[in-house]
């Protein structure tokens, strides 16, 4: 794997408004069996498997354990980051746009969400299939060394 640092940025003003908005689910429960802490931003807080590393952030994973054309969800730090071709990472915000649930899997070039069956492009978090009105907020990562950090 080549240890080349990219990061992805951001979204912008709209991006964190989309996120923050969100919709409030009917249910009350999140819809993803029990995980309901839902928050507008995603935690960068240290678990007891990502630390502090010394180029910042807080390590989420190591390149070689997001699969080619798919990727994981950190439940905990609600984001997701995928690797649409072979060392392209990218992150986005894993709090659906519809009902504010939590992505659940990434398949078949999407990530999906368990509640209403909005799924999002692994590349950009377009939104490929409803209810979801708007794609997934980018977050920031950056990949050094093998690394993969929430920054």
């Amino acid at each position: 794997m080549n240890a080349r640092r990219r990061t992805v940025l951001a979204a912008g003003a709209a991006g964190a408004a989309a996120l923050a908005t969100g919709c409030g689910s009917d249910s009350g429960d999140g819809g993803d069996g029990g995980d309901t802490s839902a928050s507008p931003t995603a935690s960068a807080g240290a678990t007891d498997s990502a630390s502090p590393g010394a180029s910042g952030g807080v390590e989420l994973a190591r390149t070689e354990d997001i699969p080619v054309g798919g990727g994981t969800v950190f439940k905990e730090q609600k984001v997701v980051v995928t690797q649409p071709e072979e060392g392209e990472f990218r992150a986005f915000s894993a709090v659906c746009t519809h009902a504010s649930c939590l992505v659940s899997t990434v398949s078949d070039g999407t990530i999906n969400c368990p509640c209403h069956g909005s799924k999002y492009s692994i590349t950009d978090a377009a939104v490929e299939a409803g209810p979801a009105p708007r794609p997934l907020p980018a977050e920031r990562i950056s990949v050094s060394g093998g690394a993969i950090r929430l920054t």
